[in-house]
């Protein structure tokens, strides 16, 4: 793969990169750059989480080194959970972040390294140098209810800072929910004598009831990776679909992020009378025939639920012996 297959391979389904022109530069370097995305192993992984593993594969695909922080502290802080739960549910989403497709990635969990001195002397010099409005301003996406915020949640962003560093990336991928919290390191991390991480940000989808963003603490606005077939084909048939419109249409960004990326050709299956199966060889295509009504949202849901069946039936396993829900008040 050349520079500029790298290139496009890191940029699909993105929403920025913060600065394309240092990603070319690390792809352009003789060494291996390495990249990672952190994650809070509380609740479910749903198709939201898809989304980033999904890059982080594409990163691999394009020469990077993986990490995935598994991170127990933050989850701690964050107030997701007893210590023995969040230790739990780390090691069921090591396996099935395995599963998904994240198979030489190597998987972290932070509390290895964040009770290091040199770790805890980082987060309190990051802290001399952001004032309390830029860091409450990059936590709005971590503790939503400001207003009753904990300290420990204002610590949440200088340590994700501070993972950049000591866990030796050069790139920071997430979310674009984690923007602020990603920029504030750009402009701090050198007071820690360390680099500017490249942002790889990626879009979030939205809920299946076509209101917000897909989110763990709403079950009927999910698929998570551990849904029976018939809860799949459920709530694909439920889901907010409105035909020949693709923008904010949450079936068509499950095809744009989660299915193109791990298939060469997506097929769906109609009856004769209907017009007979259909394939595509590309979201583009795909998008085309169902603004021009040639591909019934009905059609399209009951593709994407036999796909999604299909990616996740290996996940399952992972979780075979939790319970089918996860009930954080009583973890």
């Amino acid at each position: 793969m050349d520079l500029q297959e790298k290139l496009a391979l890191v940029k699909s389904n993105t929403v920025e990169i913060v600065t394309e022109e240092e990603l070319e530069e690390l792809l352009s370097k003789s060494r291996k750059p390495t990249a990672y995305c952190g994650y809070e192993p509380s609740g479910e992984i749903h198709l939201g989480h898809l989304v980033t593993v999904s890059k982080l594969i594409d990163l691999e695909n394009a020469g990077f080194n993986v990490k995935v922080l598994l991170a127990d502290w933050h989850a701690f802080l964050n107030r997701k959970g007893s210590w023995e739960f969040i230790h739990r549910t780390a090691k069921n989403w090591e396996s099935a972040f395995k599963k998904l497709g994240l198979k030489k990635t190597e998987c972290v969990l932070g509390s290895r390294f964040q009770r290091s001195s040199d770790y805890i002397d980082d987060v309190l010099t990051l802290s001399l140098n952001t004032t309390i409005k830029r860091g409450m301003r990059s936590m709005q996406e971590v503790a939503r209810d400001l207003e009753h915020a904990h300290i420990s949640q204002v610590i949440y962003p200088l340590m994700q800072i501070a993972d950049i560093k000591h866990l030796n990336v050069d790139v920071a991928q997430s979310g674009i929910e984690q923007r602020k919290i990603h920029m504030l390191g750009r402009e701090i991390l050198e007071t820690v004598k360390y680099k500017k991480p490249v942002l790889v940000h990626t879009p979030l989808i939205n809920s299946l009831q076509g209101e917000g963003k897909m989110s763990s603490s709403a079950s009927e606005s999910l698929i998570s990776v551990r849904d029976s077939e018939e809860d799949i084909r459920s709530k694909l048939n439920n889901a907010y679909c409105p035909e020949a419109r693709v923008e904010d249409n949450p079936v068509i960004e499950i095809a744009r992020l989660i299915i193109f990326p791990r298939v060469e050709r997506f097929e769906i299956e109609r009856p004769q009378r209907f017009g007979g199966s259909i394939s595509f060889d590309s979201i583009g295509e795909l998008e085309k025939k169902y603004v021009a009504r040639q591909l019934h949202p009905m059609d399209l849901k009951k593709g994407i639920a036999e796909e999604l069946i299909r990616i996740l039936s290996p996940v399952r396993l992972a979780f075979k012996d939790q319970p089918a829900s996860i009930n954080l008040e009583s973890a």
